[in-house]
């Protein structure tokens, strides 16, 4: 593919980007578009909370500040709504990063390629070996990350990893650059069952100051990552916004518009949210979600729990242990344990630095341990391969 920069538009594909129609991309940004969350009142909320099912004029509602003063109210139906569609299990699973090259600019990325930290790559005996130390644990969901770096950290690199994390795990997860269908479909093969491509923010003019150079700064390939996924046999993909980028309200919207579009076009998906905030990065102490509070980032959850009740939700540990003991049985479905966001560190020392700094350092066992004292149930293993 070739180098992309600023001088780049950043909505028009690259040589070797499979491309795909814009006519959900362009139904999700249109609406996002036109959202005016202040226009929404009381009784819109209540009337929202009323029904069995809502529709997108409810979620709008669900989103807007007007539904602030219904949290107890929203928490009641989606716990009701977690417990019918989930019971009270709570899947775990934690993070492997094998490498930290990145060949783009984003501002807000402690992986960015601008910023002066120390990269590295797990060889494959380094990588088996973080491997045998997380299986100890008890864990059996791994998602393996990478910077954004095709030339250093290739799709084959990619699927010999998966292929070594399949022997040791029953779910196998990336989360790396976005791909073509036939690259999707190659590491499905090597033993992936899921992807997460998040977004970031799904306002283009925002998009475009924050990803300076490199194949991320193509807005609709990234958008529709997930598509090309599905196509490539991958059984979940997970949607999600970076909450504080830009205006959190309207990215949370067209994240929840993202995932329900695409899975009425592939009804036989399995769908995943994960609402990450911004955290402070190496050489930036300064990044945090500064409009986005704790309530706020409840009230999203929450609202997409009432809109996607089948989706799982996924909390990770950018949030403090508080919060994510609070959301379990609330609107989570999957939370994160023994987690490292640097390359390497389960079985020794990080061997490079982590991509942002984590607000949960508890291990697995005190994770279990706090899904139980909340009556549910952990669970660390919900699928079954044939």
């Amino acid at each position: 593919m070739e180098k992309i920069d600023r001088s780049h538009s950043h909505m028009e594909y690259c040589e070797g980007m499979e491309k795909i129609p814009h006519d959900i991309m362009d139904k999700a940004l249109g609406l996002r578009e036109a959202y005016d969350y202040k226009s929404y009142t009381p009784q819109d909320v209540k009337r929202a909370l009323g029904k069995d099912r809502i529709d997108i004029e409810d979620f709008m509602a669900l989103l807007s500040p007007a539904a602030e003063g219904f949290l107890e109210e929203m928490a009641a139906k989606s716990a009701q709504i977690t417990k019918r569609q989930f019971g009270n299990s709570v899947s775990l699973f934690t993070p492997l990063y094998i490498a930290n090259y990145c060949e783009n600019h984003c501002v807000y990325c402690g992986f960015n390629c601008y910023n002066r930290i120390h990269r590295a790559k797990l060889t494959m005996e380094e990588i088996e070996e973080e491997l045998r130390e997380i299986a100890s644990t008890g864990l059996e969901d791994i998602l393996i990350l990478t910077g954004e770096s095709p030339n250093i950290t290739g799709v084959e690199y990619i699927g010999e990893a998966v292929k070594l994390a399949s022997k040791y795990f029953k779910q196998v997860g990336i989360e790396v650059f976005p791909m073509n269908t036939d690259e999707y479909r190659y590491i499905h093969e090597c033993g992936a069952d899921y992807v997460c491509v998040y977004q970031e923010t799904y306002s283009t003019d925002e998009y475009e100051k924050l990803h300076l150079r490199g194949h991320k700064r193509i807005f609709p390939y990234r958008f529709n990552a997930q598509e090309r996924a599905i196509r490539g046999g991958m059984r979940l993909v997970s949607f999600g916004a970076l909450l504080g980028l830009g205006d959190f309200r309207k990215d949370a919207l067209a994240t929840g518009l993202h995932a329900y579009f695409i899975q009425k076009k592939y009804p036989h998906a399995e769908i995943s949210f994960s609402p990450p905030r911004l955290r402070p990065i190496i050489n930036n102490e300064s990044i945090n979600p500064n409009d986005v509070k704790e309530t706020q980032l409840l009230q999203v959850m929450m609202a997409y729990r009432i809109f996607m009740p089948f989706a799982g939700i996924t909390i990770s540990t950018r949030e403090r242990e508080g919060f994510r003991d609070n959301v379990i049985g609330l609107c989570a479905t999957k939370i994160s344990a023994g987690v490292s966001t640097g390359v390497g560190g389960h079985s020794g020392e990080e061997k490079g630095d982590e991509q942002f700094d984590i607000s949960d350092p508890r291990s697995v066992k005190e994770v279990h341990e706090a899904i139980l004292k909340k009556g549910c149930q952990p669970v660390y293993n919900d699928y079954v391969r044939v």
